[in-house]
């Protein structure tokens, strides 16, 4: 088919660029060479992805994608999991790799067709992060939050690793957690919890267990560092997932660019942490099955350290690219 336009296109050429003459009634008409348009013909050619840039990093890792034709993608697939992306150029894309996927190549895919990636991209995850774990690098939600949810509430997730020494032991002190939001260019505190938090125990295998259901979560307090203690090694086998003790808090009005959770935490031997938040539909309903609450995102993992440490996490601005 490709031929046959070509040869289609030489010929229309050739008679379209002469100046021609012809006789009529005994007159000799010239007509000049006139142009010709071809954009009725022109034929999209279908993506091709020819490097990516790095090859390998984990869950989260920005990828820049280089090839011809891109401007068209409309999905960037890693094996079969969907990927959100940025085109930056005909030539440039930028994706970020999805959780929970494996080694696997990068598909572009547009109308006028899809192509893969010359060689896979390498899933190579933080060892520190046990392999049930979810998600095991930070990210901001792509799917905005609902227009009808005005409420807000921070989370974190603690749990021990069972392959370092003396794991049994191992804790985390929180001395405060902070939820702020960013609307119309000014910052609003929702909530400032100092030394408390709420909580429960949940399944670990499968992570969440797919249900609500869940156990007390214990704490303690230390006096001499005003802060709760999180005692995760006793309960190895359990997600020991916190929140706000406060009252849920309503989004400040007008035009909203995004929330911030921050907390101030010390991390002992043998224990990590992860803290997002969600929104929710409105400041007292419960959770449930109906879509009450729409995940933000989650901040990357923190490790142990000797010295206090502040958690942070944000979806301003969404994904960044």
């Amino acid at each position: 088919m490709r031929a046959f336009y070509q040869k289609v296109q030489k010929r229309v050429i050739a008679i379209a660029g002469m100046a021609m003459a012809i006789t009529f009634f005994g007159l000799v008409i010239t007509l000049a060479a006139l142009p010709v348009s071809f954009s009725g013909l022109a034929q999209v050619e279908p993506p091709e992805i020819t490097a990516i840039s790095p090859t390998s990093g984990p869950e989260g890792t920005r990828v820049e994608i280089t090839g011809i034709n891109l401007a068209g993608a409309t999905t960037v697939l890693f094996g079969a999991s969907p990927a959100v992306f940025k085109l930056i150029s005909p030539e440039t894309i930028v994706a970020i790799v999805p959780h929970k996927i494996s080694t696997s190549t990068i598909t572009v895919s547009a109308p006028q067709g899809h192509s893969s990636s010359p060689f896979p991209f390498v899933i190579c995850n933080d060892p520190r992060i046990p392999e049930e774990v979810s998600y095991k690098a930070g990210y901001v939600n792509p799917v905005p939050r609902p227009a009808d949810f005005n409420s807000a509430r921070l989370w974190g997730i603690v749990i021990a690793d069972a392959r370092v020494p003396g794991y049994k032991a191992a804790q985390v002190e929180i001395a405060w957690t902070q939820l702020s939001c960013r609307a119309n260019g000014k910052n609003f505190v929702l909530n400032d919890d100092f030394a408390r938090v709420a909580g429960g125990l949940y399944l670990r295998h499968p992570w969440f267990g797919g249900h609500d259901y869940h156990e007390p979560m214990p704490s303690a307090y230390d006096e001499a560092e005003h802060a709760t203690v999180i005692r995760v090694g006793e309960r190895s086998d359990r997600i020991w997932h916190f929140w706000s003790p406060s009252p849920r808090a309503a989004l400040p009005a007008g035009a909203l660019e995004g929330c911030t959770v921050k907390a101030r935490l010390k991390i002992s031997s043998g224990a990590l942490l992860q803290i997002g938040f969600d929104y929710w539909r409105n400041a007292t309903i419960g959770y449930g099955s109906g879509g009450n609450n729409h995940e933000a995102g989650a901040s990357n993992w923190y490790f142990p350290s000797s010295q206090w440490q502040e958690a942070t996490f944000t979806d301003i601005g969404g994904p960044q690219f």
